[in-house]
C-alpha cells in the first residue's frame, strides 16, 4: 500500500511540473510577441510616446510623402481611414512593396520610442491588396 501512494505522489508532482512548465511557457510567448493593433485616431488617443511595439492601420497622404531610393528609406504621413484629418509621421528604412503609393492602406509595425524626431519608426511595411485582385 504504501508503494502505491508513493507513486501516485511521484505522478502528482511530475504532472504538476509540468502544468506550471507548460503555463509558464504560454504565460512567456503571449506577453513577449504581444502587439497592439491600432488605428491611427487609436495611437494618437494612446499617446504616441507610449508605443514602444504597435502595429498601426491607416492610409498614405500624398502630402508629406518623401523618399529617399539612394537610401531606401520612405517619410509618409499615415492618415486614418475614418479621420483623414489625424495623421502620424511614419519612418521605414528597407524595400518598398509595390503596390506602395498615395492613398493606400498599409499596415506599419513598429514603434515610436525609437525615434528622435517623434515620429513613428516602422520596421515592418505592408501594404493591402487593391481590390481589381479579388474577384
Amino acid at each position: 500500500m504504501a508503494r502505491k501512494s508513493g507513486q501516485r505522489i511521484v505522478y502528482i508532482l511530475a504532472f504538476s511540473l509540468l502544468a506550471f512548465g507548460l503555463a509558464g511557457l504560454l504565460v512567456n510567448g503571449v506577453s513577449k510577441d504581444s502587439v497592439y493593433f491600432l488605428n491611427v485616431s487609436e495611437a494618437l488617443a494612446k499617446g504616441l510616446g507610449n508605443l514602444d511595439k504597435a502595429r498601426l492601420f491607416g492610409m498614405v497622404k500624398e502630402e508629406g510623402l518623401r523618399h529617399r531610393e539612394d537610401q531606401l528609406e520612405v517619410e509618409f504621413l499615415l492618415a486614418d481611414k475614418d479621420h483623414p484629418d489625424q495623421s502620424i509621421q511614419v519612418t521605414y528604412q528597407g524595400a518598398l512593396p509595390d503596390t506602395f503609393r498615395p492613398g493606400v492602406e498599409v499596415i506599419v509595425e513598429g514603434g515610436a520610442g525609437q525615434a528622435m524626431n517623434g515620429s513613428f519608426v516602422a520596421h515592418t511595411l505592408m501594404t493591402k491588396c487593391p481590390s481589381k485582385y479579388t474577384q
